[in-house]
């Protein structure tokens, strides 16, 4: 089936979307500023960046509020579902959408953006087996084929950045693993959050923008109170590079910000392009299906990595080819895009209809052979 064009559009705006994301991220911690004690030292505020992308997600609501206003009497493919939900019930989810991000982003301030995408696939992994816990879902067999494939995968690219190191590089070999180690926890919180969406919330017909907008509210507001308290609570060695030594310093990064205008525009590209990708995201598996949207996903590692290859973030290691690829294999098997060569199955005839067969067979040649012998 040929695709439209808007569903063209669609394609390249969450592939560019969720690209810039990530990389606009990966960008603000590569950059150095001022902080609020006038040293200037590299932006790494996991926190707060994680406050950045709640803050994209409530935009979706935004926009979900706007469009259900002007087509209140027409109807709209992304306002149509369950208005009356009580949105308290997407608090859980929401938490669990904090916890993952804020380890997501630690993790990405220790490894390459590169590997964090790729390590971002994992989730499939827990997701099945989660999944077989609370959901009761049997996983056939090419599922469990394809999640081993993504563990090679995963293990290739995590044995790479653990062998190898680009000459130049701050970080050693420990922060790169402990970086990886910290993204494949967070899919595992992440596949919390798809578990219970899919347990408690699917069942709700919340139509998805809304959904999305509303876990932005109340992650952006359970993060803006912790905030308050990591502003205190002393942080452990290699994650105190803040002005206070403290586990977030949320002035300081501001200050950070309007210090380097450069850090102000990577965190606006998080901000807005967080908020047009969920909207593409919703919007690619409504008009066409969640795996169209998984293969988009994986393109959008494949722009991540040669981005970084090409701004010299990281070094080609012909490995990490190897791992991707394997990884996207795993990834395409489970969910049932590699074609297969199907044998030709020969229709079995019933053993009681062949004995008829057979014997009306024999009454028929009987009664040719009569037939013959008589004058």
């Amino acid at each position: 089936m040929a695709w439209s064009g808007y569903q063209k559009f669609l394609a390249v705006m969450l592939v560019v979307t969720g690209s810039i994301n990530s990389l606009s991220t990966k960008w603000a911690d590569k950059l150095s500023s001022k902080g609020s004690d006038g040293v200037e030292r590299p932006f790494n505020h996991p926190f707060l960046q994680a406050s950045t992308m709640f803050l994209g997600e409530m935009m979706c609501l935004l926009t979900f509020k706007l469009i259900y206003c002007m087509t209140r009497n027409t109807g709209h493919a992304l306002t149509n579902g369950n208005q009356n939900f009580n949105p308290f019930i997407l608090m859980p989810a929401a938490m669990f959408d904090l916890i993952g991000t804020s380890i997501m982003y630690i993790g990405l301030t220790l490894t390459y953006v590169s590997s964090f995408q790729m390590f971002r696939g994992s989730i499939i992994v827990f997701v099945a087996v989660l999944s077989m816990t609370f959901l009761d879902r049997r996983v056939i067999k090419r599922e469990w084929a394809g999640i081993c494939y993504v563990i090679i995968g995963l293990v290739t690219v995590g044995v790479t950045d653990a062998l190898y190191q680009n000459p130049g590089e701050s970080k050693g070999r420990n922060s790169l693993i402990t970086g990886d180690l910290l993204i494949i926890v967070a899919q595992v919180v992440s596949a919390c959050q798809m578990v219970y969406e899919e347990k408690y919330v699917s069942g709700l017909n919340i139509p998805p923008m809304q959904a999305v907008g509303w876990e932005g509210v109340f992650g952006f507001s359970v993060l803006s109170v912790l905030l308050v308290a990591f502003y205190w609570i002393p942080a452990p060695p290699h994650f105190d590079n803040n002005a206070r030594g403290t586990v977030e310093d949320a002035i300081d990064g501001l200050v950070q910000i309007g210090n380097n205008p450069l850090l102000l525009i990577a965190t606006l590209c998080t901000i807005v392009s967080i908020a047009f990708f969920n909207f593409a995201g919703i919007s690619v598996t409504k008009e066409q299906s969640a795996t169209t949207r998984m293969v988009l996903d994986s393109v959008r590692t494949l722009v991540i990595w040669m981005f970084s290859l090409a701004v010299r973030w990281q070094t080609f290691h012909w490995q990490h080819l190897v791992g991707f690829a394997i990884l996207i294999f795993g990834m395409c098997e489970y969910n049932g895009i590699i074609p297969r060569c199907r044998r030709r199955q020969v229709p079995q005839e019933d053993p009681e209809s062949e004995a008829v067969n057979t014997e009306t067979e024999r009454i028929d040649t009987g009664r040719n052979d009569g037939e013959t012998d008589n004058p």
